[in-house]
């Protein structure tokens, strides 16, 4: 067919379809020159034309000699638009065997699948192959060809490829031709006309042992006439026309029907832990088919998880579901599969449903704690209600089997002070926590999970709450009073009591430091801070101080601390014999009249002795004496009294000793001589020189050390002048003795300042017997005999750590019993603390730098105090400054940001994420609870555990609403005011399948335009599913509406695919409903298919006469000159508006004709006797096809009349109509579109009837006669 158009081929192929293709399958490394498509198998063929898309040809060879496409370059998958994709081949073929010439025109359609690793490709299910060919007898003219039977026509392999190979079994359906030995034989005497063609199916098998099982199918179509391509169109649109199946077909049925699924979604469900082997569900599709075509088999397969596919299987005859092994409901909850039910027909059909398999739970899981062990600490002292901490355990059975209540199992004893509530797990104190009385706690917690079947489960989680100690004990003393005796010559630096006091409280809290509060005036006590124990620091003198009461101070080492200053020392001081009697004078002088009596007091000795009781009890005795010795002594009060007559001219002197004796142990004593005159009678009393004497005398001054020499003067010859002291001698601290005839006054013991300034001394001179006196004025001037003493050897004090510079934290005073410059004394700090500065008059300790609690929260200062005595003597004392914590540090965060995801079913208080902050501050100041409050909790979806900063679930999540919470919590400090800092948290929502998906209208049209191609896609249904992931993947499907199968919904794109040729002269619309599964949850739509109506039919009419009766009466106006019939033809098409016009025959225009509506009127020129007869020729066109229909116009003769009488003999109107009727009843049984009406007047019934072709032939070939 060297002169056939490219114009043939694609009017062949846009007319009719391939239902079936053959695949073919390439690889990507495919070589240059490799076939793809045999187009036909005999030289006598050649390739007349392949239609392939643009894309295609860039790697295409055709070879039309050869038949042959096949790979000219280089295939690269990532340049193929379409994978797979079509070609078209048309060969043109000649058969001449045994005297029959034919022609064939061979039509194929091959699916070409290129194959690599980054190819994208949709798998079919084996090679298949559909071929369309007409073959024409070549006999001259149009006569007919007739065949015997048992002719052959051609050999099949002549002009298919590969049916001829060794292996391959053919065969023929229909009664006409048969297949013998490759050749298409006549089985009975078949003639052909020009214009008609005769159908068979040809089915050619490959035997399974000998390749791969393939199956040929063909439709033939078998005629007369030439091979042009004007008759070729006319015989292929007429074929089309009248043809039911095959390549003329515009409606392809296949023999074998389609089974289907009712319902086409199976969801059921299985409980988890069943033996393997357990039924789930029985798989029912139907097939009309009988026979082999009507057994199916049924397969299953995974959709989302592979894993499926091991749990599940089908029994392929009976479609019964069942399990592999045991399921687990907690490693997959849904199993979806694509069942598939395939029939045995040929060739084989096949069906489509989903099956959801949701596996139910049992109770077969424990609570699991998020920690088998929690440990948390706690302050003692908190307050009822405090929330210590939470416990969570989750629970991966459904929420029927992992509704978790706590309990403590050891609430008892000391344990009660704690609770926990059931529901949300949080422990809290119901009563007080004193860490002296328990210290640590350890509470055993269940988690009961409720389930019932097959019944509850439990696990438990131990909790170890360790108890922080508060400072909230003071020291307490181990006595309330110490007593001790210390001798007074006990050596410096000797530790004379130890002081214990004891702190309940633990750590710092119990560190206890001792300090001398008071009675320490004279720095002679030290206390050692840390141990208490107590040393004698200087000499002690029982004659200076016998008694001392110290008070002592112990104060724990806590923050702020705590003291008890309850603690009282007595230090009793023990006399020591360590002083010898002292004499006030020595010598004693005295004188006395030779004529005193006996027992006359002469002269009083006197001695003193600083020692106490005993040991300053004294004795006097007389030394030195002779026999008969006239004076003696008391000796208790040391008086010398004379004991005999006194005879001075016997013994004018006497010289001899005295001893002062004490009692103590051991005995100590001292001695004196006195000298002893015995004296005339004398009358002159003795005048001192002055009466007044002022001295000064240093308080240090020794002991002997000369203060001044009085001195009187006696008249009387041979006087001789004593003196005595006879008053202001305190303390006996001065004495007198006479020497060179005046009195020299000298100390006796050592001053003291502070005891007495100034002595006033009375002086008497006397002779004997008469005297005089004088005052002595000893004005005592201070020496630096004092050291300046702190009241304290340690001072504790606190300040605040926002203090300002310059604020004075405490005055240190020391005292000095000196008087001015030895009594003023500089302060001064040992070592040098920049933080502080002390004013060397006053002793005030004050600040010259900000301090910081978190940097150092105390100092020690060495403080001494100077006098300005010469030599300077010192003391030093310690100066313990506690920084007290001032609320100035905010929390801070370990993150600047935490990041937290959490699925969106999980149940509340599910634990998200974990915050943590630190203050560095103390105490409360210190202490961090975490809160949302002024910040963001997500709309009230989030809490956050005061204590442990765990951010929980509080109510359920929805991602589709909420992909992602930016929360913001804050950690807060306890100090007043209290100090916050905020952190952001992100919390990201896990999406779970919890949203069926949906459908943008529950209803929705689609049109689609008639005789679209098979396999086309009409339209592309989708749905929406809010989730994401996996769990948004849609599966589609048809499940209502599709009987019998005449769309096809892709499970997964959606394409709506038409399986038939769709014809709106048959129906106009399908309604069919579409169901979107995310499995298990699924959604429905109705979809209402309507069809866009084509011009593809042409007008359809018969030939007609109409009858008149030319019956002319008197009346005027009585012709009928309205409609009186419309032309019986109609459009099938619904969009064409047909139009009328005469073709022939109506020269004389004795018709009116509407070239729109078709009615037909009576013209004037027929209102006359005269009969008339007239053949026209109608042409009716519809769109672009038209038709012609031939039409007779002839009077009513007397026979005529006499068959129609009801008609003819018509008098009135009524009866005009039903003649009219009746003769419409037989004209709608062919046309319902034509009628007729009476006319409005008269009696002039006029008829229309169809008109046989008989009738027609019969008519006279005229136009008409004249009137």
């Amino acid at each position: 067919m060297p002169g056939m158009k490219l114009g043939l081929f694609l009017a062949v192929l846009s007319r009719f379809s391939l239902s079936r293709c053959f695949v073919v399958h390439v690889g990507e490394d495919a070589r240059p020159g490799t076939v793809l498509v045999r187009a036909h198998g005999s030289a006598s063929c050649a390739l007349e034309q392949v239609i392939s898309p643009r894309f295609a040809q860039n790697f295409l060879h055709v070879d039309a000699p050869a038949g042959t496409v096949s790979v000219s370059h280089a295939l690269r998958c990532r340049s193929l638009l379409a994978n797979p994709f079509v070609l078209h081949a048309v060969a043109d073929c000649a058969s001449a065997l045994r005297g029959v010439k034919l022609r064939h025109l061979v039509v194929g359609r091959y699916l070409v699948h290129v194959r690599g690793s980054d190819c994208a490709y949709k798998p079919t299910r084996g090679d298949q192959w559909d071929m369309e060919v007409v073959s024409l007898l070549q006999a001259p003219g149009p006569q007919v060809d007739c065949l015997e039977a048992g002719a052959g026509l051609f050999r099949v392999q002549d002009v298919l490829p590969g049916t001829g190979t060794p292996g391959m079994s053919c065969n023929v359906t229909g009664t006409a031709v048969s297949f013998a030995e490759d050749w298409i034989v006549v089985s009975v005497p078949l003639c052909f006309q020009d214009g008609s063609l005769l159908e068979f199916d040809l089915h050619c098998t490959e035997n399974a042992d000998q390749g791969h099982g393939r199956s040929v199918h063909i439709r033939w179509h078998l005629g007369q006439g030439p091979f042009r391509q004007s008759y070729l169109e006319k015989l292929l649109r007429r074929a089309a026309e009248r043809s039911e199946s095959g390549l003329l077909s515009r409606r392809r049925r296949s023999p074998n029907a389609n089974p289907q699924f009712q319902p086409p979604m199976y969801q059921v469900s299985v409980p988890e832990n069943k033996p393997a082997g357990t039924s789930v569900v029985m798989l029912r599709a139907t097939d009309p088919d009988e026979g082999e075509a009507g057994r199916l088999d049924y397969f299953i397969e995974a959709l989302f998880d592979s894993r499926s596919n091991n749990l599940f299987a089908v029994d392929t005859e009976s479609g019964l579901v069942s399990t592999v092994e045991e399921l687990d409901r907690e490693t997959k909850e849904t199993h979806v599969f694509r069942v598939t039910a395939i029939d045995h027909g040929t060739p084989r059909r096949s069906a489509m449903a989903t099956l959801t398999i949701t596996v139910s739970d049992t109770n077969d899981h424990d609570p699991v704690f998020e920690q088998q062990d929690y440990k948390e600490s706690v302050r003692e002292n908190l307050e009822i209600g405090y929330e210590v901490l939470t416990v969570r355990a989750t629970d991966i059975d459904s929420p029927v089997n992992g509704n978790i209540l706590y309990h403590i199992l050891n609430n008892n004893g000391s344990n009660e002070v704690f609770e926990i509530d059931s529901r949300s797990g949080v422990i809290r104190t119901r009563g007080p926590v004193d860490r002296e009385t328990v210290e640590s706690y350890m509470l055993l917690v269940e988690a009961n999970d409720q389930g019932r079947d097959p019944g509850p489960r439990s696990a438990t989680a131990t909790v170890y709450i360790v108890v922080e100690d508060d400072n909230d004990n003071a020291p307490q003393f181990s006595e309330k009073r110490y007593v001790v005796q210390v001798p007074e010559d006990l050596t410096p630096n000797t530790e004379i009591l130890q002081v214990t006091a004891t702190d309940q409280d633990r750590g710092n809290n119990a560190v206890v430091h001792f300090s001398i509060m008071s009675g320490n005036t004279r720095g002679q006590f030290y206390i050692d801070a840390q141990t208490g124990k107590m040393d004698l620091v200087s000499q002690l003198d029982y004659e200076m101080n016998k008694e001392y009461t110290l008070r002592i101070r112990a104060q724990d080492g806590g923050r702020p601390p705590l003291s008890n200053i309850s603690g009282l020392v007595t230090v009793q001081v023990l006399d020591i014999n360590d002083n010898a009697p002292i004499f006030v004078s020595t010598p004693f002088q005295a004188t006395v009249l030779e004529n005193v009596p006996i027992g006359y007091s002469v002269i009083h000795i006197q001695a003193v002795d600083a020692d106490s009781g005993d040991n300053s009890r004294l004795e006097y005795r007389l030394t030195d004496t002779t026999p008969n010795f006239p004076f003696t002594i008391n000796n208790s009060t040391g008086w010398i009294i004379v004991a005999a007559e006194l005879d001075r001219e016997s013994v004018d002197f006497y010289n001899f000793g005295v001893e002062a004796r004490d009692h103590g142990t051991p005995v100590m004593s001292s001695s004196a001589s006195i000298s002893m005159t015995i004296l005339d009678v004398n009358d002159n009393n003795p005048e001192f020189t002055q009466k007044a004497y002022y001295m000064r005398l240093n308080e240090d001054a020794a002991v002997g050390t000369s203060v001044v020499t009085v001195s009187a003067v006696d008249q009387d010859i041979n006087s001789v002048v004593t003196y005595q002291i006879s008053s202001g001698n305190t303390r006996n601290r001065f004495s007198i003795t006479s020497q060179s005839g005046g009195g020299l006054i000298t100390l006796a013991l050592p001053l003291d300042y502070k005891l007495e300034r100034q002595y006033v001394l009375s002086v008497t001179a006397s002779d004997g017997t008469r005297f005089d006196t004088a005052k002595v004025y000893v004005n005592v001037t201070d020496a630096n005999t004092h050291r300046p003493v702190f009241q304290s050897s340690h001072y504790t004090v606190n300040i605040n750590e926002d203090r300002p510079v310059g604020t004075t934290v405490v005055v240190i005073s020391a005292t000095d019993e000196d008087t001015g410059e030895n009594a003023r004394i500089t302060y001064i700090m040992d070592d040098s603390i920049p933080q502080f500065n002390i004013d060397s008059d006053t002793g005030a300790v004050t600040t010259q730098m900000e301090l910081d609690y978190e940097d150092q929260v105390s100092y020690t200062l060495a403080i001494t105090a100077r006098d300005n005595g010469i030599p300077q003597k010192s003391d030093t004392t310690y100066l313990e400054i506690l920084v007290n914590d001032v609320n100035d540090n905010s929390p801070r965060f370990l993150r600047d940001r935490y990041l937290g995801s959490v699925m969106e079913d999980v149940p509340v208080y599910t634990s998200v994420v974990q915050v943590s902050a630190t203050d560095q501050d103390s105490g409360l100041n210190g202490r961090v609870f975490y809160t949302f409050q002024g910040g963001d909790d997500g709309d009230g979806d989030f809490i956050i555990e005061s204590t442990s900063g765990i951010v929980r679930t509080l109510r359920r999540l929805d991602r589709e609403n909420t992909p992602i919470y930016n929360l913001q919590a804050f950690a807060v400090d306890k100090g007043v005011p209290a100090l916050k800092t905020s952190v952001d948290i992100q919390v990201s929502i896990l999406d779970v399948n919890d949203n069926p998906p949906v459908f943008e209208k529950d209803e929705f049209d689609i049109h689609v335009e008639e005789n679209s191609p098979i396999g086309l896609v009409v339209a592309h249904i989708s749905a929406t599913d809010p989730d994401e992931g996996s769990n948004a993947q849609i599966m589609y499907q048809i499940v209502e509406g599709n009987i019998p199968e005449v769309f096809q919904l892709d499970i997964f794109s959606g394409e709506l695919t038409a399986l038939m040729d769709l014809d709106y002269e048959t129906r106009s619309e399908y309604i069919i409903v579409v169901q979107a599964t995310s499995a298990p949850l699924v959604s429905r739509a109705t979809v209402h298919i309507k069809l866009i109506d084509k011009n593809d039919n042409v007008p359809v009419l018969k030939n007609f006469q109409i009858i008149f009766n030319n019956y002319v009466t008197d009346r005027s106006n009585s012709f009928p000159t309205g409609v009186i019939g419309r032309i019986p033809a109609h459009d099938p098409d619904a969009s064409d508006q047909l139009r009328y016009s005469f073709e022939a025959g109506n020269d004389l225009n004795l018709l009116i004709l509407n070239q729109t509506t078709g009615d037909i009127r009576l013209s004037r020129a027929l209102d006359n006797n005269r009969p008339l007869e007239a053949s026209m020729r109608i042409a009716v066109s519809g769109g672009s096809t038209s038709r012609l229909l031939q039409m007779a116009l002839h009077e009513d003769d007397g026979a005529q009349t006499s068959r129609d009488t009801d008609l003819t003999r018509v008098g009135s109107q009524g009866k005009c109509e039903r003649a009219i009727r009746q003769a419409l009843v037989f004209q709608t049984q062919s046309d319902p579109s034509f009628s007729l009406r009476c006319p409005l007047s008269g009696d002039f019934p006029v008829k229309a009837r169809p008109q046989s072709k008989a009738e027609y032939h019969e008519q006279p070939n005229r136009a008409g006669r004249a009137l």
